[in-house]
């Protein structure tokens, strides 16, 4: 006569996780990358104030044109507010990571998801889309506020001259918010995350700047300068301009190794 078993703990968990229709997919993972962003009070005051500066600056520059001819393209007047925007783009991309680990949120995160690098992509890839969208949005809002006040309209005929810039600033708004991404994972702190942002899309444009006085010696560092993120950007966005491709690859490359970085870094530490 044989003699019945009792199931294992283990065997009756795979059991119940062979029945169960819910399996963690990366679709799942990115929706809750999604709701954890929009539920934020500081995402939405941070798209809030990108659409609200960016609109506004474009209204004054619209309305400073109808006096004198500044010698660009119309559409310049909708992209060149990104040089405050990205700012705040960056930020955002930063405490949408620091905000998990100041709170602890990041282990419940990772025990959910053990596959690092899917938490990774799913949270990039979640804030790229926000921002892109915002700033699509943003863009169609100073189009149409802006169009009644410039003397010359935007030529829409010519892509270089209307749906190239504004694409290649839907881009760079996105890809500014994964650099603030990649040192959110990298530095895991809040202060220090936006300050590293800040220093590399505002102040160290300024600084290199400063070496144009300094002689053919220091020209290097000038010319190095044209590979920064803002930098990248005014070129990839003017319009008609001969550099947009070198633009649109430093733009991709920057937060590329940012995000390189931190997947190497989630890999090497234990949260």
């Amino acid at each position: 006569m044989t003699t019945a078993t009792a199931p294992t703990a283990s065997s009756a968990a795979q059991t119940r996780a062979a029945a169960s229709p819910y399996h963690l997919t990366f679709a799942r993972v990115v929706r809750s990358e999604w709701l954890k962003l929009l539920s934020l009070r500081s995402t939405w005051w941070s798209l809030a104030i990108t659409v609200a500066l960016s609109v506004g600056i474009s209204l004054l520059m619209a309305s400073a044109l109808r006096d004198f001819d500044a010698g660009f393209a119309p559409v310049m007047v909708i992209v060149m507010p990104m040089q405050f925007t990205m700012l705040v783009a960056g930020i955002l991309g930063a405490i949408a990571i620091t905000g998990e680990y100041s709170t602890g949120m990041i282990r419940s995160t990772l025990t959910a998801e053990p596959r690092r690098g899917a938490v990774l992509v799913a949270k990039a890839l979640v804030v790229a889309v926000v921002l892109a969208l915002t700033t699509a949005v943003t863009y169609a809002i100073a189009v149409l506020t802006t169009a009644p006040i410039l003397k010359t309209a935007i030529d829409w005929s010519d892509p270089t001259l209307s749906w190239f810039p504004l694409l290649a600033g839907v881009f760079a708004m996105a890809m500014f918010t994964l650099i603030g991404l990649g040192f959110g994972f990298i530095v895991r702190n809040g202060a220090g995350a936006i300050a590293a942002t800040v220093g590399v899309l505002f102040v160290l444009p300024i600084v290199l700047s400063m070496f144009s006085f300094a002689g053919e010696g220091w020209k290097w560092i000038v010319d190095a300068s044209a590979y920064l993120p803002m930098s990248g950007a005014q070129s990839a966005t003017t319009a008609g301009g001969e550099d947009v491709m070198r633009g649109l690859v430093t733009l991709a490359a920057w937060p590329a190794a940012l995000l390189l970085g931190a997947w190497a870094s989630l890999r090497s530490r234990d949260t």
